[in-house]
């Protein structure tokens, strides 16, 4: 789930049980439903309406917590997982419930919010289900990504205020400054004195666009219900990319070149990958020519191109490249207002930028998430003609969207 907050996703959260189903084969265990996400569970583990710790698929639990020992033999990781049990069934199970019981925490009812009920850990912290300042425990239980090199290429950058902080850790460790940095307009006066023109440059262009993650339909399931044409694009399986172009006070045109989270000064940066393929990208496709002329064409003060890198050593599916690198453009944005999807391709074509594939212009979502998946492996990638990873959709006015990930993918690739 994405965090509204950060834009970032939490692996680990408070969630309420929607419903309890009876799993095919099965006699001892049965499935807990939360929202579009299906998890097999021991059978009178829980009941409708329990709240209950959600662990989200790709998640690392802290081998150190003793709460977390029984997945010792997964080697602590939270997978997407097929059980058939000896032929009777065939079960997805994607993710991991837990009780409070479990960490030793408590069930509450809050009589003041009509009888709500939430978790309280052992410090006494409420964390009501559903709510976006409480209910995340990702940090808190020490959770991380179960591919390890996830936790450096998603890892948040740090912001300009957090480097200053860095560099100055004795000073910036005594009270009042510690009192200073927790208000916006002490970090901002602090930095006038502390802070460097270098940490200002490599500031994530948030004013022009935002990051790129994006939430995955189970965590909005109520979306089912609206039928109103969505654009089906093939999601690919890469490493996010976003180059921006802003004019100065000057007239100048400033250029910024970033991963998923870090701006990078120049192409000598070290990145996650053995050489940096962001600038890769930016000189293979003229991007510096191509992004200028977008913003002078369309008469704009800035825009970003957004798009996925993908090919050899990018990921595990690498789309049949052989030592290449491609990308395919998702997002274009000018002051955190996304085209439209049918305008970013007529943009893509007209500037010679190859775009994610279009598989349906005026898709309308299906009842249930069996029937999409089924429709997202009808088509095979438009890539390389091979299995794909998913499909992102877009409303036509290209400010919702969503992404399915086909379960199968992830037991292959993840």
């Amino acid at each position: 789930m994405l965090n509204p907050k950060t834009n970032l996703r939490e692996l680990a959260y408070v969630v309420i049980i929607d419903n309890i189903e009876p799993i095919q084969g099965s006699d001892n265990c049965e499935c807990a439903v939360i929202g579009g996400w299906r998890v097999m569970i021991r059978k009178n583990e829980f009941k409708k309406g329990d709240p209950a710790i959600y662990f989200e698929i790709d998640s690392y639990l802290d081998p150190s917590n003793p709460a977390f020992t029984f997945m010792e033999k997964k080697k602590y990781k939270v997978k997407t997982q097929r059980y058939t049990f000896g032929g009777k069934g065939n079960f997805i199970s994607q993710g991991l419930l837990m009780s409070a019981a479990n960490f030793g925490w408590t069930i509450e009812s809050a009589q003041f919010a009509g009888g709500l009920v939430y978790i309280k850990d052992n410090n006494g912290t409420p964390h009501f289900p559903g709510d976006n300042e409480s209910c995340f425990l990702t940090k808190q239980l020490g959770i991380t990504y179960a591919v390890a090199e996830d936790n450096t290429r998603k890892a948040a950058s740090a912001d300009k205020y957090k480097k200053m902080a860095q560099r100055h850790g004795k000073l910036f460790s005594k009270q009042p400054f510690r009192w200073l940095m927790k208000r916006t307009w002490g970090k901002k006066l602090l930095f006038v004195f502390f802070g460097k023109k270098k940490d200002k440059k490599s500031e994530w262009p948030s004013h022009i666009c935002s990051k790129t993650d994006v939430e995955r339909i189970q965590n909005m399931i109520w979306v089912l219900n609206d039928k109103t044409p969505y654009i089906a694009t093939e999601k690919v399986d890469g490493s996010s990319f976003t180059v921006t172009a802003e004019r100065t006070k000057f007239g100048k045109i400033k250029y910024k070149v970033c991963s998923r989270n870090v701006v990078f000064e120049d192409e000598n940066q070290k990145c996650f990958y053995d050489s940096n393929v962001y600038f890769e990208m930016y000189h293979k496709y003229n991007l510096k020519e191509k992004i200028t002329k977008i913003l002078n064409d369309l008469n704009l003060q800035n825009v970003a191109i957004q798009a996925e890198i993908y090919g050899t050593g990018i990921q595990k599916r690498d789309y049949s490249l052989n030592n290449e690198h491609k990308i395919a453009v998702f997002h274009i944005v000018s002051n955190n207002i996304k085209y439209p999807m049918d305008k970013v391709v007529e943009i893509c074509t007209k500037y010679d930028l190859p775009h994610v594939p279009i598989i349906n212009y005026n898709y309308i979502l299906p009842n249930t998430l069996d029937e999409l998946q089924e429709f997202t492996e009808k088509y095979s990638s438009s890539l390389d003609g091979k299995e794909k990873e998913g499909i992102v959709f877009y409303d036509t006015i290209g400010q919702k969207y969503f992404k399915f990930v086909s379960p199968n993918f992830l037991m292959k690739y993840h």
